[in-house]
């Protein structure tokens, strides 16, 4: 409208003149101007193919499902016979003579000689015409009758000739057979004769050999049934969804691939996944609905497994009875819904687990604790605060283990955590100070993690239940500040922090750590919050549902920085039997490479790291050891020195590398109070200076007089 009011007059311009430009232009064909489509390539071979695990899985299947069925069968042979020869077999020559008999007297044709069969008076004065009518064309009845009957007569005695024939040439046959064949070839004649015969005796709902297993055959999924569900569920127009590719067998299931109906999101239809799986009429367990947002947030990814994923038979794991682990490579941790492995890199990475109770978490912390522990360079740290023993089995190969949270629980762990923050300053300075040609990234490689001298062997953190930790009303705040720093800086030198929590608020995960944790793992919890606090705040609007898992699906959940994008896994469920077997076979590889330290090699020589063997003895053996000129002396030298005064009981201790010695000496002195100084010396081998932590004579003899034993002064304290 303009200054005059008149909504249909312009001021400068002549609707006449006022050029249209179309919207939507036709498609251009100059080149330069044509823009590439992203496309979606579908795999040359099929992804079973390629999957040695899904194929040795099928033909184990098979192999086992023969033997079964040969044994099943074998078993009931005897009954199998019996019923062929004395019931079926009569039967199907009974059969036969009567189908024989039925074609040589031509039974087919009987029905048709009454309505062929002369009329009778009454009838045929019934029929005549009426005055005036013309008589009708046809033949007279009885005419017909007759000549029917002779044809028919003529059919039945040539039959009769040919059956005789027959019966003629197979007696002279069984004549011959009896006469002049083998009797290997008459009992096959008899048999072949006795199973066509018992087959033909035999009702199509009556098999003489039965089904050794009754397997519930999977309704294919159709575009039809994946449409009806959609609508059923609720969501808004849902005919319009199409999809961008068949749906094909994949795995041990169905894929469909949809692109939902304008302004619905893959979301909606994972957080309805019950009345999907309703709609669907399939279990629960087989119905997986995800996202696919790196198409667009549309586009879902159903797929539709045979069985439930929960009561599927997982893969025997690989580790379980052989093999080693690199943790600088990937480690198969659980399957998908589609039953292939999925790995993950552990190196250079902190770990949170969360879940609600009994949902499978302390397991799936201890099946990362024992494949960490098949790589023997790593040193593990484990804690319990459950306190009910369920990662016993790691007791024989950890560096540090302890469970329950008492207060004597809870100052071991903080003298280790403050030791691994100590740790941690050593390995970036060490690190600062490798050549560049030996660490160009400045970044821990496999060769610089196998060299025990520069002791950067990648290092395990697990805590179960670490809200115990945390919540701590008095060593809260420090343990807090301890593993926030190892979380955020621990991975780039090797320190791997791996924390199982039920609870999952600010208090028992603080914000700083769980936000540093590059790998999540969610099992079931109730809802969006718990959801975004385990695996991140866009978690539950991107369309991550942790709630949509049943009390039944324990052990599975969400994986997320793992791989590429979040994947719904089962974890490999070890029992205390197997993780036993599996940890004994990792502490045998240490002792061939002499890898074990502090608390497994206590345990070793019938002692704990908590109660030193000899630990009165030790102040006097360290004293006698400790130079007189010397006011403080690095906690290795110390130790060498042991072994050489007292091989059979510090021998072990000097065969650990240089940071293992100094953490050794650290935990056997703890009980006394002694804890250790930096203290800056040249080596005496190397003749470098170097920054490590040591003892001093003070402190020793402090320690010697709270101990009431007796030593010998030196001259600066006569």
């Amino acid at each position: 409208m303009n200054a005059t009011g008149d909504p249909h007059h312009t001021d400068d311009i002549d609707r006449d003149q006022v050029e249209l430009v179309m919207v939507d232009q036709p498609h251009t064909t100059n080149p330069d101007s044509v823009v590439p489509q992203r496309e979606e390539r579908r795999p040359i071979i099929p992804a079973w193919l390629r999957s040695w695990t899904a194929l040795r899985a099928a033909l184990v299947f098979l192999a086992r499902h023969g033997a079964y069925a040969a044994g099943f069968h074998l078993v009931r042979l005897p009954k199998y016979v019996a019923v062929a020869l004395l019931w079926r077999a009569p039967a199907g020559a009974w059969i036969i003579l009567t189908a024989l008999w039925r074609w040589m007297i031509d039974a087919e044709t009987r029905p048709t000689k009454p309505a062929a069969a002369p009329p009778s008076a009454a009838a045929s004065a019934a029929s005549k015409p009426g005055p005036g009518l013309p008589a009708a064309a046809t033949p007279p009845r009885g005419e017909t009758y007759f000549f029917f009957t002779q044809l028919r007569n003529r059919r039945i005695s040539k039959r009769i000739r040919m059956v005789l024939m027959g019966a003629a040439v197979t007696a002279l046959a069984c004549v011959a057979l009896w006469v002049f064949a083998p009797v290997w070839m008459i009992a096959v004649l008899v048999a072949g004769l006795a199973v066509i015969l018992a087959r033909v005796g035999t009702p199509a709902d009556k098999p003489i050999v039965t089904r050794a297993v009754v397997v519930p055959t999977a309704r294919p999924l159709h575009s039809n049934d994946v449409l009806g569900a959609l609508e059923a569920i609720g969501i808004r127009n849902a005919k319009a969804a199409h999809f961008p590719a068949p749906i094909t067998q994949d795995g041990p299931g169905w894929r469909a691939v949809v692109d939902l109906p304008p302004g619905v999101v893959a979301a909606e239809v994972i957080e309805r996944r019950p009345k999907l799986a309703s709609a669907l009429s399939r279990p629960l367990g087989c119905v997986w609905p995800e996202t696919m947002p790196e198409v667009h947030p549309g586009r879902l990814l159903l797929w539709v497994a045979h069985t439930d994923m929960a009561t599927t038979k997982q893969p025997r794991w690989p580790l379980a009875s052989k093999g080693t682990v690199d943790l600088f490579d990937g480690v198969p941790v659980g399957t998908d819904p589609r039953g292939r492995w999925v790995t993950a890199v552990l190196m250079f990475t902190s770990i949170v687990i969360g879940a609600l109770p009994r949902m499978g978490k302390t397991v799936w912390l201890r099946l990362l604790l024992l494949a960490a522990s098949l790589d023997v360079r790593a040193q593990l740290h484990v804690y319990d605060l459950k306190g009910t023993g369920d990662h016993a089995a790691l007791a024989a190969i950890a560096h540090r283990y302890r469970a329950g949270d008492d207060h004597d629980d809870i100052a071991y762990a903080l003298t280790d955590l403050r030791e691994l923050r100590d740790e941690l300053r050593r390995r970036a300075t060490v690190l600062r100070e490798l050549p560049r040609d030996l660490c160009p990234e400045s970044k821990i490689t496999p060769h610089l993690a196998g060299q025990r001298d520069l002791g950067l062997h990648p290092i395990v953190l697990g805590v179960d239940e670490c809200q115990n930790w945390f919540t701590h009303p008095e060593h809260g705040q420090d343990i807090t500040a301890l593993v926030d720093d190892l979380v955020r800086r621990g991975p780039a030198v090797g320190i791997i922090t791996i924390l199982a929590t039920q609870r999952p608020d600010e208090k028992s995960l603080p914000p700083g750590i769980r936000a540093n944790a590059a790998v999540r793992l969610c099992l079931k919890v109730m809802g969006q919050t718990e959801t975004d606090m385990i695996l991140g705040t866009s978690a539950w609007r991107n369309g991550i549902r942790p709630s949509i898992f049943s009390l039944r699906d324990k052990g599975i959940g969400y994986l997320l920085g793992a791989t590429d994008e979040p994947v719904i896994v089962r974890g490999v469920y070890t029992d205390a039997p197997s993780a036993t077997a599996i940890a004994e076979r990792a502490r045998q590889l240490r002792q061939a490479q002499d890898r074990l330290t502090g608390y497994a090699l206590d345990t070793t020589a019938g002692t704990t790291t908590q109660d030193t063997t000899r630990t009165d003895s030790l102040l006097a053996d360290i004293n006698a050891v400790f130079p007189v000129d010397a006011t403080v002396m690095w906690n290795e030298s110390i130790v060498d020195r042991l072994a050489q005064l007292r091989p059979d009981i510090y021998g072990a201790w000097a065969k650990l590398e240089r940071g293992a010695k100094a953490t050794q000496l650290t935990t056997a002195l703890r009980p006394y109070g002694i804890r250790p100084v930096q203290h800056w010396d040249t080596d005496p081998d190397t003749g470098v200076k170097a920054n490590r932590r040591a003892i001093t004579r003070a402190d020793l003899h402090t320690a010697l007089a709270a101990a009431k034993i007796p030593h010998p002064r030196t001259p600066n304290e006569r």
